[in-house]
Formats: C-alpha cells, sequence, structure tokens
C-alpha cells in the first residue's frame, strides 16, 4: 500500500509551484487557508494539491495544526483512504517526529468514532515505525484496532504491523503468534508481507491452528 491517487507527480508538482511562488508572502496559516479550501473540493486532486502545499511549509509546522488535520479527518474532508493516507504522511507523521508529545494523543485516536480518524491513528505511525521508532505505540495501536469491524482499519493495523517488522522482524513473528488467533485475518497478511514465502506460510498455517483451538475451547467449555 502506497500513499496513491492524490500524490501523483503532476499533484505534487503543482504543489510545489504553488508553493514556490507564495513562499515569502504566505505564513503557515495562509497555507493551511489554501489546503483547507483545496480539502472542501470533491476532487482528489485538488485535496492532495492542498495537502501536498501546505507539506511544502513543514519547516513552519507547529503542534497546533494536528487540530486542524483531526478537524479534517472528523468531518470527512479527508473521506477515503488515499486522501486520508497522504494527511497521515505528508502532514501529521512529519508532526509526530518534531513534536513527540503529539505521540499519545495520535495513538488515542483509536478510539475516535469516526473512520478516518481511527485509520489516521495507525497509518501517522507508519514511517516512524520503519525507522524503529515509536514500536511500543505502534503494537499498542495494533492491539487496540483488533476488534474494529472496518476492513480499512484491518489493513491500515497489518501496514503498521509490516513497518515495524522491518527493523525487528522476530519481535512481529512474535507478536503475530502471540495473537494469531485474534488478530484478523486481512491484518496478519498485510503484517506479514515482507517475510520470506515459508515464514509467511508458516505464520499462516500456525495462526489458523490457534484460531481452530481457540474455537474449540470455546465449543467445549460451553
Amino acid at each position: 500500500m502506497e500513499f496513491l491517487n492524490v500524490r501523483t507527480p503532476i499533484v505534487r508538482a503543482l504543489a510545489r509551484q504553488v508553493a514556490r511562488e507564495h513562499r515569502s508572502a504566505w505564513t503557515l496559516d495562509d497555507a493551511v487557508g489554501f489546503a483547507d479550501e483545496l480539502l472542501h473540493d470533491r476532487a482528489l486532486e485538488l485535496k492532495g494539491a492542498g495537502i501536498e502545499t501546505l507539506a511544502c511549509f513543514k519547516r513552519e509546522f507547529q503542534p497546533s495544526l494536528l487540530v486542524v488535520a483531526k478537524r479534517w479527518l472528523a468531518n470527512d474532508l479527508a473521506a477515503n483512504w488515499a486522501t486520508t493516507d497522504s494527511l497521515c504522511g505528508s502532514i501529521i507523521s512529519p508532526l509526530l517526529h518534531a513534536y513527540p508529545e503529539l505521540i499519545e494523543p495520535v495513538a488515542a485516536w483509536v478510539t475516535h468514532r469516526n473512520l478516518w480518524v481511527r485509520r489516521a491513528a495507525a497509518v501517522s505511525f507508519v514511517r516512524l515505525a520503519a525507522h524503529g521508532q515509536c514500536l511500543d505505540t505502534a503494537y499498542a495501536i495494533a492491539d487496540a484496532l483488533r476488534p474494529d469491524p472496518h476492513d480499512l482499519i484491518h489493513k491500515a493495523a497489518g501496514w503498521l504491523l509490516r513497518e515495524a517488522g522491518r527493523t525487528d522482524a522476530k519481535r512481529l513473528e512474535r507478536y503475530l503468534l502471540t495473537h494469531g488467533a485474534a488478530v484478523p485475518r486481512t491484518t496478519l497478511r498485510y503484517a506479514i508481507e515482507k517475510f520470506p514465502v515459508d515464514v509467511r506460510k508458516r505464520l499462516l498455517a500456525q495462526t489458523r491452528g490457534a484460531s481452530a483451538r481457540t474455537t474449540a475451547r470455546t465449543a467445549r467449555s460451553a
């Protein structure tokens, strides 16, 4: 899974051009206002252009921008996986890197009633986890999202786990074996994508067996 559709080369080029032409005149608030206006448009490309233009002002980001980003998500201005993931990768993830005090508030989004806010709780940590950062938080988020009924959340949790496994594959394997019976199969399949084929097959078989044993124990105790 990648940041698609809203971050095509054309959208990126347009965003860089807008930022370049207004760099000396715009404040961060101006860039936020521009992004807000485009996010209200129905076209994915324009939403993406707004996000990518704002991302060009990354050096001026302030913690208060997180409130704005969450509002965009909660108000369904990013009501598709592509826009949500772009917002996470280009805006929220840099905020988490620059301001670690925002890590806990974003992780708490796992309980939000809005689907896109919950997805953002996972996707916002993907890049950090891929670099071995916030791994405890990443696994806690995956735990919290495990009961979520939505397939897009299962995919996001699996993506996060997959990236967490880049720097500590053994930890990911232990996690999946320990919780295999409860991990949604979609999450599991995404999480093991970077493992060798033989390891993937083994984990799929072992976690399926764990699920079957759990079902059998439940039936016997009923």
